[in-house]
């Protein structure tokens, strides 16, 4: 593996610092869980094959880059790029430990590919599409790079309301702090989850045939105690930021309340939260 320092700084990445990353990377065994059956998916569905060269678009501390550097073979060869340096040394360690020498990291815009046409077999972006602020342009740049009859495959969170795990935090946070809902056009876990839009942007981005296909996620914990647990550790950066915006007191109320409503999912064998996720796939 190699690792490239970034030319520019990281200010805007939401991801910048290392404790950022590492509490992000922290959260991967309870990542794995939840979407490793739509992470399998995602690749399949890339037709990922010995000695492909794939392309990981928002990498973050790879997860998935190990997947497919598996998959493709120590012949295969997958780049991992993103928008923060601390996030992809995680990713960069993560590989070494797991005796990976098939992987490159380099930090990159995702609208911006410093990168060759034509020059992967395929191209992924795990839960990172949604995040950008034009994902338009970045799938028009993953369009560039990949070879002809070559997929992209993006995978995003469905509907707040078909994702309680998060949708219910949200929602309660929002309530307390009198924060209206963000425009689905802005940024955000569920940026892309309105019916039609990932379909939308594929086409405008130049895809003549794609394809959205919406897989399960199920986050398993002993009880609604456990769940609340895990969001204040590993919450992504949307919570901590709605929840900087209220009191001490105020925040005490609000976890309370998250745990009351996730324990609508408890059953005799702990607490299931059921979750959705897309799917988006396009041919060059």
């Amino acid at each position: 593996m190699t690792a490239r320092s970034p030319d520019s700084n990281e200010t805007g990445s939401i991801f910048a610092s290392r404790e950022g990353a590492e509490r992000w990377h922290r959260g991967k065994a309870h990542r794995a869980e939840a979407t490793g059956p739509a992470n399998e998916l995602m690749l399949d569905l890339a037709n990922l094959r010995s000695g492909d060269r794939v392309l990981d678009v928002a990498a973050g501390t790879g997860d998935q880059t190990l997947m497919a550097a598996r998959r493709v073979g120590p012949k295969g060869y997958v780049l991992a790029t993103d928008i923060s340096a601390s996030m992809l040394n995680l990713a960069a360690e993560a590989a070494q430990d797991a005796g990976l020498s098939n992987i490159e990291t380099r930090v990159m815009d995702a609208g911006k590919l410093d990168l060759e046409p034509d020059s992967f077999d395929a191209v992924i972006c795990r839960m990172g599409l949604m995040l950008i602020p034009n994902p338009v342009s970045a799938l028009i740049e993953m369009r560039r790079v990949v070879k002809p009859s070559g997929k992209v495959v993006a995978l995003v969170l469905s509907a707040e309301e078909k994702n309680p795990y998060l949708g219910i935090p949200l929602a309660v946070i929002r309530r307390r702090a009198k924060i209206t809902s963000p425009a689905p056009a802005r940024p955000g876990a569920f940026a892309l989850a309105q019916p039609g839009m990932v379909e939308d942007i594929y086409r405008q981005a130049g895809f003549h045939d794609a394809a959205v296909q919406a897989v399960g996620l199920r986050r398993h914990f002993r009880c609604a105690a456990g769940a609340v647990g895990a969001l204040k550790e590993f919450s992504p950066f949307f919570l901590r930021d709605l929840m900087a915006k209220l009191s001490a007191a105020e925040r005490d109320l609000v976890w309370s309340e998250i745990e009351d409503q996730l324990g609508q999912f408890q059953t005799l064998d702990g607490l299931e939260v059921p979750g959705e996720a897309l799917i988006g796939v396009g041919a060059k």
